[in-house]
């Protein structure tokens, strides 16, 4: 049998060489999600030996992330504004970037969002419309995406977070499939340019889902449809937000200029200082 800390020693050199950024980081988590431990067990109880079947499982998936596997999908979640969502390969990984986005929208919408309508768009995970169900108590989401496998990760993150109840999950090319009008239409969609494809790092080209990353020659494609079918389902005064990539600020507010129905356009930078939410109204 071998060690806590023997393992981890070893997974964390095996990490490092594999290029990982943060190799004993992930060498500790990964044991904790297998051990069902917190820190505090992992670090008093270095000395406790691993059994061969544990051994075994946690040398399995030292290897999966040696491969460059994203963290989230081995352990099958993700932390974002402070709760747990799973995450499996059909979902893109929540990214702090996007809770830029929620923050943004609470900007100008207080709780508890008494009657406001909302509309999330390429849900997957369901992360942005299940933390807006849970901020905005008293408002009504409708999450679309075009994948069921993701809808379904989705459904599951809205029962584990207790909004079930507030949340509507419809399949759909963006908003083909949805009717009525909405206060607030949100969305983190695909935005990076096909040519990029190659530049990506592994863990994202070789793991996320390509639906999910992928916008067409200048990552705008689904800008384009997003702005241009949302004015006729905004109501009017109500705001679109967008989460948008590196560079792309001033293509996305041409977009919303040159689409009749939009002012007061507004940009958002996240924390590393790049311009992350772009958001515009619809005239009155």
């Amino acid at each position: 049998m071998t060690s806590i800390r023997t393992i981890l020693q070893q997974a964390a050199h095996d990490l490092n060489i594999s290029g990982s950024s943060s190799p004993r980081l992930d060498a500790e988590l990964l044991l904790m999600h297998l051990l069902k431990i917190d820190r505090l067990l992992l670090f008093t109880h270095p000395e406790r030996e691993l059994i061969e079947e544990e051994a075994a499982a946690f040398a399995q998936v030292v290897s999966r992330r040696c491969s460059g596997e994203p963290l989230a999908y081995i352990t099958g979640e993700k932390e974002f504004w402070s709760l747990r969502f799973e995450v499996s390969r059909e979902v893109l990984i929540p990214r702090p970037e996007t809770e830029c986005l929620i923050e943004e929208l609470l900007r100008f919408y207080d709780p508890p969002g008494a009657g406001l309508q909302i509309l999330d768009i390429g849900t997957g995970s369901g992360a942005i419309g299940i933390v807006l169900a849970r901020e905005l108590p008293e408002a009504r989401v409708v999450a679309t995406d075009i994948s069921a496998e993701a809808l379904s990760v989705s459904r599951r993150n809205a029962m584990a977070n207790g909004v079930a109840d507030r949340v509507d999950f419809i399949q759909g090319d963006l908003l083909a499939a949805v009717s009525g009008i909405y206060d607030i239409i949100c969305s983190n969609p695909p935005y990076i340019p096909d040519v990029q494809y190659g530049l990506l790092p592994p863990g994202i080209r070789d793991f996320e889902p390509r639906g999910a990353l992928f916008a067409g020659p200048d990552g705008l494609d689904y800008y384009r449809r997003i702005i241009r079918e949302g004015v006729s389902r905004l109501k009017a005064g109500g705001r679109i937000f967008l989460e948008i990539g590196e560079g792309q600020r001033n293509k996305v507010e041409a977009l919303f200029r040159q689409e009749c129905g939009y002012r007061d356009i507004e940009c958002r930078k996240d924390y590393g200082g790049m311009d992350r939410v772009v958001s515009a109204r619809k005239e009155d």
